[in-house]
């Protein structure tokens, strides 16, 4: 784990949410696993990757990167997905959210992670229903985003109607808090890639599910299926894949394990119900070939 100075970010917007409340630290970053995280986010932004307006399909999808809510993983759950859905046509946002404060210097910071990551999961982190009171100021960012890009829809070629959410880990709990809590948020579809599974209330109008985890990540695997079996339950639209082998934080990463398949997977999903195909379009159907 290295510091490294904090990257340009100049199409980042800032979502208007204010200061975290009890921030002590700037926002700082470093790089671990291969890849960049930042830390001590004080301030909510979100950065647009747009696709060619010629293959552009009206989707949009929040992408909101996990790291325990303490770090993010910018660059394997964040910018690196959000590129490869607008290389499907899909306008992606990455989502980057207020976090708990951890301590300035990179030990400390280490040291919290591993007193986090060594310890049994906090009930409320394995509940989504639970953490809902905990998540008030990430919630909040996640709405402002909704708000954000509804409000430039038109400016960005998206459909309102066709605006959803993807998150990882604890991006994951929190795209299910958004969708359970987020009010005027009202993702079409989210989804879930290596979050908590407990179950909860599912409301009659609950947007279409996909889940992706690995059977041996070491943070939610043990914990049942609850979440997909109430979706079910509550007859609406879930796609549920268990990877033999993945452990926790595959994201983008290339790994010999057919968790690299989630994103195709996902994709795949995405195709099937038509957020794939310009708005209009009959799903599955290719719009060159039958182009006049």
């Amino acid at each position: 784990m290295t510091v490294i100075a904090t990257p340009d970010q100049p199409t980042a917007i800032e979502l208007g949410t204010g200061p975290l409340p009890g921030a002590r630290h700037a926002e700082a970053w470093h790089r671990q696993y291969g890849s960049v995280f930042a830390r001590n986010v004080s301030v909510a932004t979100l950065t647009p990757f747009l696709p060619d307006p010629a293959q552009a399909t009206g989707t949009a999808v929040i992408v909101a990167p996990g790291g325990g809510f303490r770090s993010l993983s910018m660059q394997n759950e964040g910018w690196e997905v959000a590129r490869a859905l607008a290389e499907r046509g899909v306008a992606a946002f990455v989502l980057k959210y207020r976090l708990e404060p951890t301590p300035d210097d990179l030990d400390g910071f280490a040291r919290s992670m591993r007193e986090v990551l060594s310890g049994p999961v906090p009930a409320h982190r394995l509940d989504p229903a639970a953490s809902v009171a905990r998540l008030g100021p990430q919630i909040a960012d996640a709405r402002a985003a909704f708000v954000l890009v509804r409000a430039r829809a038109d400016a960005w070629g998206i459909d309102r109607q066709r605006i959803g959410m993807v998150g990882f880990s604890a991006g994951a709990m929190l795209t299910l808090a958004t969708a359970l809590a987020g009010e005027d948020a009202r993702p079409a579809f989210i989804g879930n890639i290596y979050g908590p599974l407990a179950p909860l209330d599912v409301p009659a109008d609950a947007p279409p599910l996909f889940v992706a985890i690995a059977a041996d990540d070491g943070l939610f695997a043990d914990g049942g299926f609850g979440l997909i079996e109430r979706w079910r339950a509550a007859r609406r639209p879930v796609e549920f894949h268990l990877y033999e082998q993945g452990g926790h934080g595959f994201g983008m990463y290339r790994k010999p394990t057919t968790s690299t398949g989630w994103f195709d997977a996902l994709a795949s999903w995405m195709k099937m119900h038509g957020w794939l195909e310009r708005a209009g379009q009959a799903p599955g159907v290719d719009i060159e070939e039958n182009a006049p």
